[in-house]
């Protein structure tokens, strides 16, 4: 038995925390710190510290499951694979294709999320491949790409944070999200930088804010062009950059100058005052940030609620500046890295655009395939759900629970419940696998080798530390057998240092380039930052071989002409001064060092200028009414994390979050009848859920707050909004019209 430590990463949020992992002679794996990773420095939650309770095979899943009479019952593996075959090919014999549904998740690692998008376009021929991702960052990503022609989450790496003079954080409880990530905003405030927190609840994120701004659910966006308003209206407008790196300016200044400061009080509940001290504390210093999370991202006005916050940074001169900028805080795993690499919808690797011929013809060269035999863009995830048991037939289901997770969640766990065949890899038997014809149980983190990008950007390699179970397999070989019986014997290898080797050559030349990184490389530099093409001599051109799409055209050492790598200093010695890059050894030739802070040359677009977008004002997809006359928000606690499949059986978690609840302000409790503890029914157009009281002043009066962790009576997702984006299809999570009721014994 190995005895000795593996350094590795958690499995769960987008900070990818360094641990290692020991395994003991009982069995049990250990964790300890694992000092030397830049984003933790060995500081875990509780959930990255109880992460191998998960792994004890009384927990997990360790045999396939096929239903027979209405019960799923143990199977072997070939009958289990030889099942699946068989329904993914009636349903394409019947329906064609677009029959067959895939559904991936944001907890992949690049080599898995990869492989899942080509086999649903190389094997089966689908278009209808989408992944739970759509529910966490679209809309930033959205924004992102409009503004500045590139969507990574943060443009700089967590440490410039306590370098800043100022930080706005919209819509993260990142001290129970991210807990390990809240001693960069301590440092911030300790250096003498301010915080600033919006949210509709005083978290305990919003605790350790300088300013604690509390606007009604949804309107976040009425409050980003009332700052702007201020920002115009007091002259604090950076004009000299304003003209030399964006454009469309003029457009975006009359939308913000509909918003005044007293409209925007009405709608949001935010004072003129606090608007005023707001756009002080953030233009005064000589760099700020601006940081969304979920809060304003998951709305039906998502992707202009994030553009309108860009646009604050872009007047202000923020953007594309040192220790500045928007940056997006990835919620999932690999949230960043599995929206990059081909399991949305409409994506190919390398953050290509599916329906862009060029992108196609690249990959298609890369797979081996005709670029025409490639399906078309599909259905984003809500609406693939959706269409369950109607146009979708069958669905392969990785890394995801929707009945749990995903909006209207009767309804969709209705939709679930009528395909034709359904097939679940998962590591535990989670609310959705139970509904499933076949459950395979598949590898986790620490039994298996793969990258993930985290939050920054920033590519990690998770590595084996223990061996599976007997009777587990990796969603890799899962995939490499369904291939074969499905008639493609090539292209699905299960090894995933030759499926990284492969997906660097299809995500060459593209927005997400991987091309100049190595398993080698990650482990010598702790991370190597996307885009890192490879070195000079391939030749990669960006534009001139099509694939890249604007903003990717290459500076004389094969150096993203968009980029440039700010961290050329005496304390990154794997990084050199100007064009010149540092060998690691893996080739001949000159390396690119990779690149941890974008946009400070140029914007990823064709100009290099970023693009103001002009939005307006506009009300969430139900506003409360007579019937429904409350605001509903959803989220986390730190205990928990995401459906709960897997923290919803660790002991030590659950004792700290054993289920759901209602948070309320005091004077609704009152008019309600409610005291602490007692039941109380949150009903919305879509369903109805109950759970206990736990009344707090810490919440907006016209607002209830519920956590989405947990299925059945307390599931928050019965409630929720599908109204989706226009642009993301992201669906509007953090706000729908409730109405309260007492539940008598």
């Amino acid at each position: 038995m190995q005895t000795t430590a593996t350094p590795t990463h958690c499995p769960y949020c987008a900070l990818q925390c360094g641990m290692n992992l020991t395994p003991a002679p009982d069995g049990t794996v250990e964790v300890s710190e694992r000092t030397d990773f830049p984003v933790n420095r060995g500081a875990l939650c509780g959930k990255g510290r109880t992460a191998p309770a998960v792994l004890a095979s009384n927990v997990r899943l360790t045999s396939p499951l096929v239903r027979e009479g209405g019960a799923l019952v143990p199977a072997s593996w070939d009958e289990a694979l030889d099942r699946i075959a068989d329904g993914l090919r009636r349903t394409r014999a019947e329906y064609g294709p677009d029959g067959v549904g895939v559904f991936g998740g944001g907890g992949l690692t690049n080599e898995k999320a990869y492989t899942l998008g080509k086999f649903a376009r190389v094997v089966l021929g689908t278009s209808q491949i989408d992944y739970n991702g759509r529910f966490c960052m679209s809309s930033a990503a959205a924004a992102g790409i409009k503004a500045f022609g590139l969507d990574r989450g943060l443009p700089f790496p967590l440490e410039d944070i306590p370098k800043t003079g100022c930080v706005i954080l919209v819509g993260s409880n990142l001290a129970e999200t991210m807990p390990p990530s809240l001693r960069f905003f301590n440092e911030l405030k300790e250096n003498g930088g301010t915080l600033i927190v919006i949210d509709p609840r005083r978290t305990k994120t919003a605790e350790q804010a300088d300013l604690h701004l509390a606007p009604r659910p949804g309107t976040d966006l009425a409050l980003a062009l009332g700052l702007l308003h201020l920002v115009i209206a007091e002259g604090r407008v950076d004009e000299e950059y304003v003209q030399e790196r964006t454009v469309g300016w003029e457009d975006a200044r009359a939308a913000a100058m509909a918003h005044w400061p007293e409209y925007v009080e009405r709608i949001t509940g935010v004072s003129v005052p606090e608007l005023r001290e707001t756009v002080r504390l953030f233009c005064e210093p000589e760099s700020a940030m601006v940081l969304t999370a979920r809060g304003p991202e998951q709305q039906s006005k998502g992707t202009d609620t994030v553009g309108a916050w860009i646009n604050l940074c872009l007047a202000t001169g923020r953007a594309g500046r040192p220790l500045s900028g928007y940056g997006c805080l990835t919620g999932q795993g690999n949230g960043q890295g599995g929206r990059e690499h081909g399991q949305k919808a409409d994506q190919l690797p390398g953050y290509r655009k599916l329906d862009d011929p060029a992108a196609r013809r690249h990959v298609a060269e890369v797979w081996g395939v005709d670029p025409d035999s490639l399906p078309g863009p599909g259905r984003s995830a809500y609406e693939l759900l959706d269409a369950l048991g109607t146009d979708i037939r069958s669905l392969l289901l990785m890394a995801s629970n929707p009945v749990v997770s995903a909006p209207r969640a009767a309804h969709i766990e209705e939709r679930i419940k009528s395909l034709d065949f359904l097939a679940v890899c998962d590591v535990v038997l989670s609310e959705t696998a139970a509904l499933a014809d076949v459950v395979l149980p598949v590898t986790q983190w620490a039994e298996e080798t793969g990258t993930t990008t985290n939050l920054e950007g920033r590519v990690l390699l998770r590595r084996q530390a223990i061996t599976p179970p007997d009777g587990v397999r990796s969603d890799l070989e899962v995939l490499h057998e369904l291939a074969n019986r499905l008639g493609v014997e090539k292209g699905f290898p299960t090894d995933p240092e030759e499926i990284f080797e492969e997906l660097r050559r299809a995500s060459a030349g593209g927005p997400a380039d991987y091309s100049g990184i190595t398993y080698r490389r990650i482990v010598e530099e702790n991370g190597v930052f996307w885009p890192c093409p490879a070195e000079e001599s391939e030749g990669l051109t960006g534009a001139e071989d099509g694939a890249g799409g604007p903003g990717a055209q290459r500076g004389a050492a094969g150096r993203p002409a968009s980029t440039q790598d700010a961290t050329a200093s005496a304390e990154d010695s794997t990084v050199s001064t100007g064009d010149t890059a540092v060998s690691t050894g893996d080739t001949a030739g000159r390396v690119h060092p990779g690149t941890p802070r974008l946009f400070l040359d140029r914007f990823a677009t064709p100009d290099g200028r970023a693009r103001f977008v002009p939005v307006s004002h506009r009300a969430i997809a139900e506003e409360p009414d007579d019937e429904y006359p409350v605001l509903l928000t959803t989220g986390r606690v730190v205990a928990q994390y995401q459906s709960g499949a897997q923290t919803r059986r660790v002991a030590e978690l659950n004792a700290a979050a054993p289920g759901p609840f209602v948070e309320l302000h005091p004077r609704l409790a009152a008019r309600l009848g409610a005291a602490e503890g007692d039941p109380v029914a949150v009903v919305s157009r879509r369903g109805r859920a109950v759970a206990p009281a736990r009344i707090t002043n810490t919440i907006r009066p016209d607002t209830v707050f519920m956590p989405f962790h947990w299925p059945g009576e307390g599931r928050a997702n019965s409630l929720t909004n599908p109204a989706l984006d226009p642009t993301s299809r992201m669906p509007e999570f953090k706000a729908c019209a409730v109405r309260l009721e007492a539940v008598r014994p």
